[in-house]
Order: C-alpha cells, then sequence, then structure tokens
C-alpha cells in the first residue's frame, strides 16, 4: 500500500542566488509506478520521484513520544535540467504569496482543516510546509499530549511531509528546517526516529559551521530542551554563539529562551554572569512588552539563576505581573510567587490581584496553584480573607481529590495567621473527615504541622491525638528530616499542653517528658527588643524602681513572659524576685509588628495561643500592641498609657 495514495510533495530549488530555499510542490495528478515521469515545467529545476511501499504506522514510546515508521520504503530519482531560467516554481498558478498563506493558516483550527488548505496548493515553500505543521501541533496538542494521533500521523499530507523533510533536510532553509523540528518536537515524535535524527543532524551541523541567526539558535534550543533535557551537551554550544550576538537586537521570545537555556548550562556560580548582566540590563527596557508566559518564565530563571543582585529587573517584573494574574496558566502563576517568596518581595497590588481573581477562580484553579498562593501568603503573613475564604470553600468542596500535602497546605495558613472563615465549622468538619479516611497517607512531619495548625485556632484533634503521641509515632518522626528538632518538640509539648489546658476530658496517652521542651520556640513572633526597651522605661517611670518588674522571665509552663508584675492580695506590687504572698501576677505582652499578620491588627496564631494559654494558667494577660505606642513621645506619655492599661482602677499616677 502506498504511502501517499492521491497527492506527492516534491522538492524544488531555484537556480537563483535570492531563491534558496527549497519548495515543495504538490502535484496534481500522480501516477506512482517504477517508470519516469516527466516534469510538468522545462526548467533548472531539480525533480524527485519518490516511490513509497507499504503504509506509515505510529506507536506510542515509553518517554510519550510518537514512532513514525516508514517500511519498505524505495525511492526513484529522476533529475531534469532544462535551460529555461525564466521559469520558475513560484511562477506557477498554484503558488500563494508566504504573508497571505500564514494569515490563512492562522485562521484554521483543526489539523483536518490545515491538511486541507495544505493539499489545495501545487508549490509551497518550506517555511510554508513547516508553518503548517507549526499550527498542527498548536492545534492538536494539549497538556495531555497529542489529542488525536490516528488523525494526524496517518494523514497521508502529514507522512508525505515528514518524509520530504527527512530526505531533503540538507536543502532545507535555516528557518524551514529548525520550524520543522520544533513542530514534530510538540508532535512527540520519537526522537530517536530517522526523521528527527535527520533534522538533529542538519541542526547541528550548521551549528558548528556558525550559520544560524539568533531566532534559529533559539528555535534549536528549544526543540534540544525538550527533546534531550538539561544534559544536552549542544545547549551550552548554542549559549556560546549567543554570546557573540548583539543582545539589545533581541526579541522578547529569544531573550526569554536563552534565559531558560541557561537555567540548565549554569554549573557554576559565575559562569556567564557577564552574559546575564547584560541580559538583565537589556531585559529590564523592555518588561512593558513581556507576556504572562514570557514573565513568569524570566522570573523563574532569576531564581534558578539566584540573580539576587538583580534587584531593579526583579522589581520591574514583579510589578509588570500585576496585571496578568488573570491570564497565568497555574504553573506560570506558582513561577511567579515562588519569585517574590525567593526575593522577598511583596507588592500590596499583587495581594489585591489575588483576591479578585481566586475568589473568581478558586473552583477551577489546580489544588497546587492554591497550595501556592497560601504558601505565599502564609509566608509573607498575609491575612486576605477574600482568598482565605474563598479556599476554605474550594477545600469543602473538592478536598477529597487533593494530595496530602496540597491539604496541609491549605489549612496550615489559617492557624499560622490565626484566622476561622465564615464556613470554619463545615471546614473542620471536612478535615476530620478527611483525616479519618486517609490519616496513614500523611507524612509525620505534614501532619503534625496540621494538627498543630489547628489548636492555634481553637480546633483540637483529641480523636487523632494518641496516634501522635504513640512511641511509633514519634520513631517515625525521629526517622525523617527534620527528625525531633527543637520546633518539632515545641509542636509536640505545645500539642500536650493545649490538651492539658483546653481539652480536660481527654484521657489517651500524654507525651513523654523526654520530649518535651524546657521553652517554646517562636520562629514567627519573637521579642522586639526596641519596643520592650521603650515599655520598660515607662514602667520605671511609673514604679520609680526597677526591682518591681522582670522581663523576658521564663514559666514552669514552657512560655516566656515578656514582662511580669507581681501583686499582693491587696493589690500593691511586689518586687519581681518575690515568691511568697503572690496573689495576682500580670503577663505584660509586648506585641511587636512581627507578631501580627502584615496591614493588620490580627494577632498571629502562636501569639494568640501563647496570651489564651496564659490566662488558663493563672495571668492576667495585657497586652501592648506596637500600634497603640508607636505615637507616645516621652516617658511620662508612657507611663500614663502603662497606668491605664495595668492598673485602671487601684493605682494613680504620681506626679
Amino acid at each position: 500500500m502506498a504511502l501517499i495514495s492521491q497527492k506527492s510533495f516534491q522538492f524544488y530549488s531555484s537556480s537563483t542566488p535570492a531563491s534558496r530555499s527549497i519548495l515543495m510542490t504538490l502535484s496534481k495528478r500522480l501516477s506512482f509506478i517504477s517508470g519516469q515521469r516527466k516534469p510538468q515545467n522545462c526548467s533548472s529545476v531539480a525533480m524527485r520521484m519518490l516511490c513509497f511501499k507499504d503504509k506509515s504506522q505510529y506507536m506510542f514510546c515509553r518517554k510519550n513520544h510518537v514512532q513514525l515508521r516508514i517500511q519498505s520504503l524505495s525511492v526513484n530519482e529522476t533529475v531534469h535540467l532544462c535551460g529555461d531560467t525564466g521559469s520558475s516554481p513560484k511562477s506557477d498558478k498554484g503558488w500563494m504569496d508566504e504573508q497571505v498563506f500564514f494569515k490563512k493558516l492562522k485562521s484554521l483550527c483543526t489539523s483536518t482543516e490545515v491538511f486541507d488548505f495544505v493539499s489545495s496548493l501545487e508549490v509551497m515553500s518550506d517555511t510554508m510546509a513547516s508553518g503548517a505543521l507549526q499550527r498542527i501541533s498548536e492545534v492538536e496538542v494539549d497538556d495531555s499530549g497529542l489529542k488525536n494521533p490516528e488523525g494526524v500521523l496517518q494523514n497521508e499530507v502529514f507522512r508525505a511531509l515528514c518524509f520530504q523533510f527527512e530526505f531533503k533536510s540538507s536543502k532545507l532553509s535555516n528557518s524551514g528546517l529548525l520550524n520543522a523540528l520544533q513542530a514534530l518536537t510538540k508532535l512527540r515524535i520519537d526522537p530517536q526516529s530517522t526523521l528527527m535524527a535527520s533534522l538533529l543532524s542538519e541542526g547541528e551541523e550548521r551549528l558548528g559551521k556558525g550559520q544560524l541567526t539568533v531566532k534559529n539558535l533559539c528555535a534549536l534550543g528549544e526543540s534540544l530542551l525538550e527533546l534531550e533535557g538539561p544534559s544536552c551537551a549542544t545547549l551550552e554550544q548554542i549559549v556560546n554563539h549567543m554570546q557573540e550576538k548583539d543582545i539589545e537586537k533581541w526579541s522578547p521570545r529569544e531573550m526569554v529562551m536563552v534565559y531558560k537555556m541557561l537555567q540548565v548550562t549554569v554549573r557554576e556560580g559565575e559562569q556567564y554572569q557577564d552574559l546575564l548582566n547584560r541580559m538583565n540590563s537589556v531585559t529590564l527596557t523592555i518588561v512593558s512588552q513581556l507576556s504572562p508566559k514570557f514573565t513568569s518564565v524570566i522570573l523563574n530563571s532569576l531564581v534558578v539563576l539566584h540573580q539576587t543582585r538583580a534587584v531593579p529587573l526583579v522589581t520591574a517584573l514583579c510589578k509588570h505581573s500585576v496585571k496578568h494574574i488573570p491570564y497565568f496558566t497555574g504553573d506560570e502563576l506558582v513561577n511567579v510567587l515562588e519569585a517574590f517568596l525567593y526575593f522577598g518581595h511583596r507588592e500590596q497590588i499583587f495581594t489585591e490581584a489575588l483576591e479578585t481573581h481566586v475568589p473568581k477562580s478558586i473552583f477551577t484553579m489546580h489544588p497546587q496553584t492554591v497550595s501556592k498562593v497560601m504558601q505565599y501568603c502564609c509566608r509573607k503573613m498575609i491575612l486576605s480573607k477574600p482568598i482565605f475564604n474563598a479556599v476554605a470553600e474550594g477545600f469543602i468542596s473538592d478536598a477529597d481529590r487533593f494530595t496530602t500535602d496540597q491539604i496541609a497546605e491549605y489549612i496550615i495558613p489559617f492557624g499560622t495567621l490565626n484566622y476561622l472563615p465564615p464556613s470554619a465549622s463545615s471546614l473542620f468538619r471536612k478535615l476530620e473527615t478527611v483525616l479519618h479516611t486517609r490519616f496513614s497517607h500523611f507524612k509525620p512531619h505534614t501532619l503534625l504541622n496540621l494538627l498543630h495548625s489547628c489548636v492555634l485556632i481553637q480546633h483540637y484533634p483529641v480523636n487523632f491525638l494518641p496516634k501522635i503521641f504513640s512511641p511509633y509515632f514519634l520513631q517515625q518522626l525521629q526517622a525523617q528530616p527534620p527528625g525531633l528538632d527543637r520546633i518539632v518538640t515545641s509542636q509536640l509539648t505545645q500539642l500536650f499542653l493545649t490538651v492539658a489546658l483546653e481539652c480536660p476530658f481527654y484521657e489517651g496517652p500524654k507525651l513523654l517528658r523526654k520530649y518535651q521542651v524546657k521553652a517554646f520556640l517562636t520562629p514567627h513572633s519573637s521579642l522586639d527588643v526596641h519596643l520592650l526597651k521603650r515599655v520598660k522605661t515607662g514602667l520605671l517611670y511609673l514604679l520609680k524602681k526597677r526591682i518591681y518588674f522582670a522581663s523576658e522571665v521564663s514559666t514552669p509552663y514552657f512560655y516566656t513572659v515578656d514582662i511580669e508584675i507581681k501583686l499582693d492580695e491587696e493589690g500593691f506590687v511586689l518586687p519581681a524576685a518575690q515568691c511568697e504572698e503572690v496573689h495576682r501576677r500580670i503577663a505584660l505582652c509586648v506585641d511587636g509588628q512581627n507578631r501580627f499578620c502584615v496591614n493588620s491588627h490580627n494577632l498571629l496564631g502562636e501569639e494568640a495561643i501563647k496570651q489564651r494559654h496564659l490566662q488558663l494558667l493563672g495571668y492576667e494577660v495585657v497586652q501592648i500592641p506596637f500600634f497603640e505606642i508607636e505615637s507616645l513621645q516621652n516617658h511620662r506619655k508612657m507611663a500614663e498609657y502603662l497606668h491605664k492599661k495595668i492598673f485602671p482602677h487601684t493605682y494613680e499616677l504620681s506626679c
């Protein structure tokens, strides 16, 4: 059975230097016989007649590529050289202007339309033919691969194009060659096939001869990245050629492609740093031209390449990304968020854009994208109620399809930032159901982080604590990084204390003393030393002597009190060192900005649970938040403020 039953593709090469591109001809009348066939035009044209036997087949390979097999292939060649140089394929009535061709091609939405369109032409250049392959790859390939492999790969026009590209690769223009390679790569044709090997070999040969333009180099690099991955040695050769080019003339697409190649070729700290410095400077001037995809790729490259000194570019890209939030794909938005986290960047307008986008899209966003949004909010201490409320609804609706890591990443920020959404009861019912079903699937440290975050906001996982405090689970924690470090043992101890103080009905196993810490580690809410000094100065003005208060006091209950004041039964202040006749203990919580969510008066979870527990342990907790005292200008005003906060009824300030 012939590979092509109705039409054939034939290569023409013009004798004039200005027309070096190979032209493909679709002959309207074919007779595939073993004899020879006369050319239609007597011109200085070399024409190949191709005869095929047996059909082309396709199969899926292990790496999700498609293998084209052409069996029992034979080629009959007849070359005719005629003296009439005025005649050329372009004068044929079947020729179409390239601009018209590509405009029409762009309007086609299926491979069938493309094949029909190509079949209607008698003559086409190799760039047109490769453009047709590219359009097919655009309309037929999605995230899962080739949508209709049989309809594309068994099409006679497609197979004829592939055959000609394989056996005439040396005659192709650079654009025709590399565009075809890109398209076939996207169509996942087997990299080991003779077709792909021929195109790759020709491309690499031209690279070695220095014949490729910047656009050509980028096209070849993109294909090699897809086909061979980061280990491809040729990528470094391409980058070396790129260094010799004028960066200011690169298009945004070319700039992005070089960043991507540098991501996988840079193996040393300063390798290609001079090139990167020049690229960063030029990219800064074209930020406004970057699409959502290009913005995401460049930010990701800057992270991978550790470009911490490219602050102006990072800042410009982060600001530029705001307008693209509705248009980023899930992966692109993840890249942008990771860049914000890596470079420590935060933009209020970016958060506002997320607050608009996430609630609208929560039920269509990929869980991993939502997880990254929550991680961004958590790490930046951004309590966005619109985002958190939407995420809670998304969890209630779809948690059954989440991974265990995604479940934890959805829930932990609620505890860290001390926020209960309106749907809290449904949210935690859903969480409990998921935990009952998939408890054993969670990694030990992930599970501990999740349950600890719940107690921060007064949701107590009492049904699961016997397993958490079991020797087996503790051994699992110890066996996996980071083991039983101080953060882990602080979480375990706080779970234990929470059960003792807030869940008196719990009768399960307790945490063994050897796993308990002496003092909790509070990584997010360390003491603001400058603020503490101002408060201590005000107290000294109020109480007259330093002996009447103590700072940073360790308690038997694992917490450290910022400032402690002791009172006797009649309300008189006692020396801080006195232990007898202490009737009341006042704990001053000096809460700096780092103990609150950003731009908010909402305490973080670890500080909220501390103040709650201190009250349950018998302390009178007095909160001294930064926003109440930052405007107090002198010691007397500070003392007056402290008098009203600490002794509103029993003590008068002496003048």
